[in-house]
């Protein structure tokens, strides 16, 4: 099967997996678990202070509201929606840090909102129990993400000619790499955009090139199609990686994307982190 590469919401939950299930993850991110190095180059960063205020739960509450909103107001030009991502990202980093405020932030944001932070809060815990980050930084590359439009037209070029709903296609490629920006194989020799064994993707790649995005996403289609596809998709996410706590994230995302297309556009702004190590663009461990 395809292999899982965790980190999806903000603390960056760092994992890769094989048929036999994930072997690392962190927190809140998306990525596969390539090989450590300790000496990474150019050095990652600290993770910048959270847009998010966090000296109280109610501030907290009242900042994720204010993002959440923005995301699905139409009024917001979709030019802003990276940058809110981005924010959108923080936020949950540091509702992650700190557990005892969960509750009490859900409670507080408004009705209108709840639903997206139950679920993207849901995403971060799921992940977050699959593994952790190790000490050392992964031997990954990260690259600029492929433009929201082109990616969003390759999900649903893949749903068109499979009949698997595109938002679990873009989970899948937000929690694998964070979209692509993630480059490396990972520990259990997982390839490409939607981690992909070798031995999976001479099955369901058509001869393409599994280091593209549109062909792995493709590929990604015709795996779950053959596991059930759109009307069994427990089955088929969990024969993408057979991990309980993978199903749940991938579909909390997806249900977002679903309600609210501008959730994807969101998203595609999340940046990598490892830990609460940011990984920025360019760098190379």
């Amino acid at each position: 099967m395809a292999a899982a590469a965790t980190a999806g919401l903000a603390a960056a939950l760092a994992a890769c997996g094989g048929p036999g299930g994930p072997e690392a993850v962190s927190q809140v991110g998306v990525a596969p678990r390539p090989g450590a190095s300790s000496t990474p180059s150019p050095p990652s960063q600290s993770a910048p202070a959270p847009a998010s205020p966090d000296d109280s739960p109610r501030a907290l509450a009242s900042h994720l509201a204010s993002i959440e909103g923005a995301i699905r107001n139409p009024a917001t030009p979709a030019s802003r929606l990276d940058e809110l991502g981005r924010e959108q990202q923080g936020a949950y980093l540091t509702l992650f840090r700190h557990p005892e405020w969960q509750a009490e932030v859900t409670a507080l944001v408004p009705a209108a909102v709840a639903p997206a932070v139950r679920a993207n809060l849901l995403a971060a815990r799921e992940l977050a129990q699959l593994a952790r980050p190790h000490p050392e930084l992964p031997k990954w590359r990260i690259v600029a993400p492929t433009p929201a439009a082109e990616l969003l037209a390759d999900y649903k070029a893949a749903q068109a000619a499979q009949g698997v709903p595109w938002e679990a296609l873009a989970a899948i490629h937000l929690v694998e790499t964070k979209m692509g920006r993630i480059r490396g194989a990972s520990a259990a020799g997982a390839q490409g955009p939607m981690q992909f064994l070798p031995s999976t993707w001479a099955i369901y790649g058509a001869g393409g090139d599994i280091n593209s995005n549109r062909d792995s996403i493709l590929a990604a289609a015709r795996l779950l199609r053959s596991k059930g596809g759109a009307g069994a998709m427990d089955a088929a996410l969990f024969a993408y990686n057979p991990s309980q706590h993978y199903v749940r994230a991938v579909e909390a995302y997806a249900g977002l994307m679903k309600a609210d297309e501008r959730a994807y556009l969101a998203y595609h702004g999340w940046q990598v982190y490892y830990g609460d190590r940011l990984l920025p663009e360019g760098f190379v461990g």
